[in-house]
């Protein structure tokens, strides 16, 4: 199975791509850990990542689709699935000409779908202790304490990319970036399918399994 799954910040796509991979023993593709794990290691390629990241500037397309092949050729028969990724049309273009040479095709795109509001609740309401790095949620799932951690007592804090402005303005870049791509996919054949996000973990993987499972 070659899966590619999109979701919008907070809709859990990295949850269900971890749970998904280990339960089905495919290759989760993060192009942010591929990133820091390549740089890590000084490969080739991974060098060459480093020097953009290092200087502030966007990796190019060439560069990521380079990791990403290798990944996919390492995980041989295994499957993949990409997370949040490709980004854009010409990183879409650049992943169906790769997996066409690799003689792989995208069987299915997964969008986890969850009310803007929702998604805001889930962000902006999110407070992290930075001493043991508890995670709780001022909407529904409260310290005992107010801004207090349960398990060390320190106070909690709230990431700055988590403030309410900040998620509102992360979702809108996400659909002006993301909806495109969704397109182009439905256009060239693929088999998208759109699950909603709003509910327990549980419950969304058991629709995603549906998919995979066929």
């Amino acid at each position: 199975m070659h899966l590619v799954l999109f979701g919008p910040p907070g809709a859990g796509k990295g949850t269900q791509g971890t749970v998904l991979a280990e339960k089905r023993g495919l290759t989760k593709i993060s192009t942010g850990d591929i990133l820091r794990d390549a740089a890590r290691a000084g490969t080739e390629l991974g060098l060459k990542a480093r020097k953009f990241m290092d200087a502030g500037e966007l990796v190019p397309d060439s560069v990521i689709l380079g990791l990403v092949r290798e990944v996919i050729e390492d995980s041989g028969n295994s499957g993949f699935i990409m997370d949040g990724f490709p980004r854009t049309i010409p990183q879409a273009e650049g992943v169906d000409q790769m997996l066409r040479e690799m003689k792989k095709v995208i069987d299915a795109v997964v969008v986890l779908d969850v009310p803007n509001e929702a998604l805001v609740q889930r962000l902006s309401g999110r407070r992290s202790c930075p001493n043991c790095g508890a995670v709780y949620n001022v909407y529904y799932d409260k310290p005992k304490q107010d801004e207090k951690c349960d398990r060390c007592g320190s106070e909690l804090v709230q990431r700055a990319d988590d403030k309410r402005d900040t998620v509102a303005r992360r979702l809108d870049v996400y659909k002006q970036q993301t909806s495109p791509i969704i397109d182009y996919y439905q256009q060239h054949g693929a088999d998208v399918h759109f699950i909603n996000g709003d509910r327990g973990i549980d419950d969304v993987l058991r629709d995603i399994l549906q998919i995979v499972d066929r």
